[in-house]
């Protein structure tokens, strides 16, 4: 057990705050003497860890008691997230300095793309609605209409395969193959991506300007047509 005191030397969070935790009801002690001192088990200050991330992720506290509050909350799968969201900001911010750099030298032009939380944004929205609501998160993944927050390199490695098998047949077994190689990245590192959720990404990937625009960019051009084919064809 550690004290109040020790728990906010250890964390850096004041003891005022840590006691306004306790308050709203956020982070409750693990025990409470008779003489009114508050003591923390290892299990509350491996919660005050995961607040700690969402605060650093700027989540407001009424969120953060709502997430960590639920009867489903995944600790794992959260984790996960909150690693993607840090990398996402992360890169925004290395973006953000880049551009101010650029600017000190005067060898910037006219572009705010640096300052875009998009990405971030659309990815936060995606892990709240996974954490602790396993139902609710089905349901959004089922409708098919987000997609990846983030371009990776393995993502793009993907896509620029089927740049190189478009020359081929996209119900060939080699395209089929590597159909079922982008379904699994997925399922693995974002969300369950069984036929439907795909079937519905296949079509995004060719209506969609900002992914078609990037797998024709990484693969070729007609790389996203080929594709949004072989997905189609791997869900009938």
């Amino acid at each position: 057990m550690k004290s109040v005191k020790e728990v906010s030397q250890l964390s850096g969070v004041s003891v005022r705050t840590l006691h306004y935790y306790d308050e709203i009801d956020l982070l409750k002690p693990s025990v409470v003497a008779e003489n009114g001192y508050r003591y923390y088990n290892r299990d509350a200050v491996v919660r005050l860890q995961e607040i700690l991330l969402y605060r650093e992720l700027d989540f407001p506290l009424k969120k953060i008691k709502e997430i960590v509050g639920q009867a489903g909350y995944d600790k794992v799968q959260a984790l996960k997230d909150q690693i993607k969201l840090l990398e996402l900001k992360k890169s925004r911010l290395e973006a953000v300095i880049a551009h101010a750099k650029a600017l000190q030298m005067e060898e910037e032009e006219m572009s705010f793309e640096a300052f875009d939380k998009k990405m971030l944004e659309e990815f936060q929205q995606e892990a709240q609605a996974r954490w602790g609501q396993k139902e609710a998160y089905q349901a959004f993944a089922a409708k098919g209409e987000e997609s990846f927050p983030e371009v990776t390199k393995e993502m793009a490695a993907i896509m620029s395969t089927f740049g190189q098998l478009k020359e081929s047949n996209p119900g060939d077994d080699s395209v089929q193959k590597q159909v079922k190689v982008l379904q699994d990245y997925i399922s693995q590192h974002f969300y369950p991506c069984d036929q439907t959720v795909l079937a519905g990404l296949g079509q995004m990937y060719q209506t969609d300007n900002r992914f078609s625009s990037f797998i024709d960019k990484v693969g070729g051009l007609g790389t996203a047509v080929f594709l949004a084919e072989a997905i189609r064809i791997y869900c009938q």
